[in-house]
């Protein structure tokens, strides 16, 4: 705690000597931590210790964020928080405060973001394209700075606001922040959902909430008028209200097999507004799927996997940063290797996490996973199928496993 009390003193004193510029506090915390990295100058053990056993330490918040977030310094303007990581991933995120943040143990893939051609529909949903523009890792030791701007600002004197989100990758990640209490005329604190949305999850409609909840009841009565009732909603609310129905109902709609009907109506009302919202839905399902498995996937590479599945647009980007961990190997095989980890064979046939093999084909259970992984190298690669004894063309053979991986959270590895 003398090292935190230190490390705030010391930015404290720089930043007054600034006048306290908001603009120029992303760089004041930034420098400090790099100047004394806790990763280097903090025993996390003793740490935790002294935080358990103590009892002069400042207040701290009531904040969900983090597992737990810890206060280790605090000041009116400013405070210094840990925060712990076990299954944690964040979602894609602005800020309404400005710092810096280092890791202190772990690590994590860190994406940024751009929003571009925003446009709000209310104050609390907006439009536009929701577009990667570099992911790394952020190994023990790094700082990045925190930029808070309104939704849909020009880039201020130190850089473009920060949108990011972070996969932590180690159990447990602790990261550092420095931060303001609050920037005014920053907020509220979007979260993005690529391709094409933001919305504000602080937000509280309580007639919508009650609708989901009554159309819960429906769904687990297993009424026969709930795809009606819902569609009669999405032709009369607007867009806001209509975009929460749909993505509440997905699941059930698509198990109805009324989802197409609802899209469509939902496209016919709003128009080109609606255009990304059906990708967009797409893409919050698959990567749900993806942070699902966190709680059963314990090994350190596979977490780096499903991180990287996450959050790389391009196959080119997800072999980039392989590459970059692991330099000594092709990519190729790495992913190759991992594939043929996660595989698993059981009565229902083979899958590598959510992507399975087509029923369709007739495969015997034995020779799916040489099939499977053998698909996936040929598309990875332009490689040949295995020779087998499957019926039909080797071009609606191929046709089929790929649709098995792009309608998973392996999609990526197919396009």
């Amino acid at each position: 705690m003398t090292f935190f009390k230190e490390l705030g003193d010391t930015i404290l004193h720089r930043w007054k000597e600034k006048d306290f510029s908001l603009q120029q506090f992303p760089r004041i915390a930034k420098t400090a931590l790099e100047e004394n990295p806790p990763a280097t100058r903090v025993d996390l053990s003793a740490f935790m210790r002294d935080f358990l056993l103590r009892e002069d330490h400042p207040f701290q918040t009531d904040s969900p964020f983090g597992e737990p977030e810890i206060v280790v310094y605090n000041h009116p303007r400013f405070y210094i928080q840990l925060l712990f990581w076990l299954d944690g991933t964040t979602a894609i995120h602005q800020h309404a405060f400005s710092g810096a943040f280092h890791v202190m143990s772990g690590s994590s893939i860190h994406a940024h973001y751009e929003f571009e051609d925003a446009r709000p529909v209310t104050p609390h949903l907006w439009v536009g394209n929701v577009r990667m523009k570099k992911i790394e890792i952020l190994e023990t030791g790094r700082t990045a700075p925190i930029v808070s701007a309104p939704i849909g600002s020009a880039p201020n004197t130190f850089g473009q606001r920060t949108i990011h989100s972070l996969f932590h990758l180690d159990s447990p990640s602790v990261t550092v922040v420095v931060r303001t209490q609050h920037d005014a005329g920053s907020g509220p604190q979007f979260n993005y959902l690529p391709p094409h949305l933001a919305i504000d999850p602080l937000h509280s409609d309580l007639l919508t909430m009650r609708r989901l909840q009554l159309l819960d009841v429906l769904e687990q009565i297993d009424d026969p008028g709930y795809a009606e009732r819902v569609m009669e909603m999405l032709a009369d609310l607007d867009f806001e209200r209509g975009f929460c129905v749909l993505q509440h109902c997905m699941e059930y709609l698509q198990q109805l097999d009324q989802w197409d009907a609802a899209i469509k109506l939902f496209k016919t009302k709003h128009g080109k507004l609606a255009s990304g919202v059906a990708a967009t839905l797409r893409e919050e399902v698959r990567r749900s799927i993806i942070k699902s498995f966190r709680g059963t996937i314990i090994e350190p590479e596979h977490r780096f996997f499903l991180a990287l599945l996450m959050n790389c647009q391009t196959r080119g980007d997800l072999f980039s940063l392989v590459k970059q961990r692991f330099p000594a190997q092709p990519p190729l095989e790495v992913v190759m290797r991992w594939a043929e980890e996660l595989l698993e064979a059981s009565e229902e046939g083979a899958a590598i996490l959510d992507a399975r093999f087509p029923e369709t084909l007739g495969v015997e259970i034995d020779a799916q996973p040489d099939l499977f992984l053998s698909a996936l190298r040929q598309f990875l690669s332009g490689g040949r199928l295995l020779p087998g004894t499957l019926r039909g063309s080797s071009k609606a053979i191929a046709t089929q496993l790929r649709a098995a991986f792009a309608e998973s959270a392996l999609s990526l590895l197919t396009d």
